[in-house]
């Protein structure tokens, strides 16, 4: 099956090996562009080498990869990524790291239990709100040091998706940013819990909902369309 995927401009990363193993065939849609700021970057990597965090939790690849190569020379505190691509970026940049077993940054809190009380978490981001990351930390005890190292810009250009048999949305923004025509034929994918809400309150419920990661999300695809053949 050919699936559009969303992602920001360039960053596809190795979805083609993985949708193969899979059985499918998949290219990039990019309803979204990454604009970084080097300045809280650069801030952020400041703090780090003056020991002000006790933990680091990174909540996708980007700032994995864009952070990692810099905190060589870092004293580093707890280090946690929210899944394995964004745990191998750090690790391609020599920087140990630890995984949730979710991934979803709703996993966070509980994943580091009582430890988390009066520890102060360095949260290196996009722009993009999430209140319950920042409520979870502080009602815990915890101190959230967010850090917006790139913001989520809407391309405004329309999705082709005249080759796809199935679009699968990557987050909630991504799908509420992207200019598409729907067709009856077109399956809709949602990657994860928090992406298939956000459709279904628009009105469109997803076909086929995963558990957050691209392998997941294309086994729950594959039942579905055995389920439907």
């Amino acid at each position: 099956m050919k699936i559009a995927i969303t992602r920001l401009r360039g960053k596809e990363l190795d979805d083609q090996q993985r949708c193969a193993r899979r059985g499918h065939d998949c290219y990039p849609v990019t309803p979204l562009t990454g604009e970084i700021d080097q300045d809280q970057i650069d801030l952020f990597i400041e703090q780090v080498r003056e020991e002000r965090f006790d933990c680091i939790f990174f909540t996708s690849a980007l700032p994995a990869h864009k952070i990692g190569p810099l905190l060589g020379q870092c004293p580093l505190p707890r280090v946690i990524a929210i899944g394995p691509q964004t745990a191998k970026a750090l690790r391609e940049s020599g920087v140990p790291c630890e995984v949730l077993p979710e991934y979803y940054s709703r996993a966070f809190v509980p994943y580091l239990g009582e430890w988390i009380s009066g520890k102060t978490i360095g949260i290196p981001r996009s722009d993009a709100p999430n209140p319950g990351l920042l409520n979870a930390i502080s009602e815990a005890g915890a101190i959230p040091a967010e850090f917006t190292i790139y913001s989520l810009i809407p391309t405004y250009e329309e999705l082709d998706l005249n080759s796809a048999e199935a679009v699968l949305f990557t987050s909630a923004f991504s799908f509420k940013s992207a200019i598409w025509k729907r067709r009856e034929d077109l399956i809709i994918v949602a990657i994860g819990d928090v992406t298939g809400s956000a459709m279904e309150d628009a009105g469109l419920p997803p076909d086929v909902v995963g558990d957050g990661s691209l392998e997941g999300t294309l086994d729950e695809l594959n039942m579905f369309l055995l389920m439907n053949p």
